[in-house]
């Protein structure tokens, strides 16, 4: 009989922290540090892929690896493409996330060729709305970036960093991507780290995040478009709760310790972009030994260890709230606990 147990396995590689732009709610503290080699990168790139084939002869499960390739401005490091093609010649699916603005026909030709499956470039809203978190003219040159890419053929999402700033303009950002023709739109919400400190009032009250989500699923566009987001509370539409238990064992919602690493600049691995807790280092410690022994990854996926009523959901499984938005949130207060509660759920809280 045919094995039909797949999971996906995602790497975020944050391969640069040059940036091009400013924006408000970046997760950057300022801070650089010596970026990884293309020798380094592929050494733990064939370890992760090593793992993986490990895995699955051991215990009999496919692995969908996928790397989600970033930065600050990715396209800002001047290797980019000759590392996006060795990931394609190991056999990654690779994706490009990207403010788009340095995009332009030439790239396009460029990525297409090195096999990058699809691109996902931030957009905050309408012109005025954008352009006030990323900087001037910064909209137009992201919408020409679209543009080419959705020309050429390339499978663009555009993804939105929700927050009171921008999200009265929900409907406006939907039109946009209709009109630029892209498959999906994606929705995040404001993690209050690194730069983005500064936007903690600025952050959606539970009963909002409710009302988004809400009127986000109840689109419908007629173009094709999918309305998308990898928001772990938006489970909670998607189930039931009612006399329904998921169990102890997560399998879905926040990837952090679940399904996937991201790694930085240096080398640094950590459960999370927007959850700055080092776990090593790809320069000197096994990626395989950080994901089976590191004490902060097993806290991560051990319900126990959770607090307020994350601890005690009923899709606790399918969900566990934002880790990353629960740590910021309660930095903020001092206590910076990753277990803590999603300050933004609103199970209990809204009709």
């Amino acid at each position: 009989m045919a094995n039909t147990n797949s999971l996906d396995f995602l790497v975020q590689w944050h391969l640069t922290e040059k940036c091009n732009l400013k924006c408000t709610h970046c997760y950057q503290t300022g801070e650089h540090r010596r970026e990884l080699s293309p020798s380094e990168v592929m050494k733990a790139i064939q370890e992760i892929s090593h793992t993986l084939n490990s895995w699955h002869e051991n215990y009999d499960i496919d692995f969908s690896p996928s790397l989600n390739i970033t930065g600050g401005e990715p396209l800002l490091r001047k290797d980019i493409f000759e590392i996006l093609g060795e990931f394609h010649t190991i056999g990654f699916d690779t994706y490009l996330l990207t403010n788009g603005t340095l995009v332009d026909d030439r790239t396009v030709d460029t990525l297409c060729g090195v096999g990058v499956k699809g691109v996902q470039v931030s957009i905050e809203g309408p012109e005025e709305i954008h352009d006030s978190i990323r900087g001037k003219k910064s909209f137009q040159r992201s919408l020409q970036g679209v543009k080419h890419m959705v020309s050429a053929g390339l499978e663009v999402t555009l993804n939105v960093t929700v927050s009171a700033i921008n999200a009265s303009h929900l409907i406006n950002t939907v039109d946009i991507a209709s009109q630029l023709g892209v498959s999906r739109l994606g929705f995040s919400r404001l993690v209050p780290s690194g730069k983005g400190k500064a936007l903690l009032p600025e952050m959606l009250s539970a009963a909002e995040v409710h009302e988004l989500y809400k009127k986000l699923f109840a689109l419908k566009p007629d173009d094709g478009l999918e309305i998308v987001t990898g928001d772990p509370v938006a489970s909670q539409f998607r189930n039931s709760l009612q006399d329904m238990d998921f169990g102890n064992i997560p399998l879905g919602g926040c990837a952090a310790g679940v399904s996937g690493l991201t790694i930085l600049p240096d080398g640094t691995v950590v459960p999370c972009r927007r959850l700055p807790i080092p776990l090593g280092n790809v320069r000197e410690d096994s990626l395989r030994e950080i994901w089976a022994m590191s004490p902060v990854l097993n806290e991560l996926r051990d319900k126990d260890k959770y607090q307020g009523k994350c601890g005690s959901c009923q899709n606790w499984a399918n969900c566990r709230g934002c880790r990353a938005i629960a740590y910021a949130y309660a930095e903020s207060s001092g206590k910076g606990d990753y277990l803590a509660t999603d300050p933004q759920c609103f199970i209990g809280s809204c009709a």
